[in-house]
């Protein structure tokens, strides 16, 4: 399998700037099993875009977003 330039997979580094957290808060978030899904390759870490962006959209802060709702009701 040949990966596009889409498909390759991302480094603990390029995530972190990604999301603008620093590498550290990502393997804190791996280690609890908080964080997008990554692979073990050898002794690397690396993410595919498409698992990191899946898991972003589950991140959404619901707590803001009702709150807002409920604040434009009124």
């Amino acid at each position: 399998m040949i990966m596009e330039g889409t498909d390759r997979l991302m480094t603990l580094a390029e995530l972190a700037e990604m999301l603008g957290v620093p590498v550290n808060t990502l393997y804190g978030w791996r280690c609890r099993g908080e964080g997008p899904p990554g692979y073990r390759i050898g002794r690397y870490v690396r993410y595919r875009r498409a698992a990191v962006e899946a898991w972003l959209e589950t991140q959404t802060d619901h707590q803001h977003i009702v709150r807002g709702r409920a604040g434009s009701a009124r």
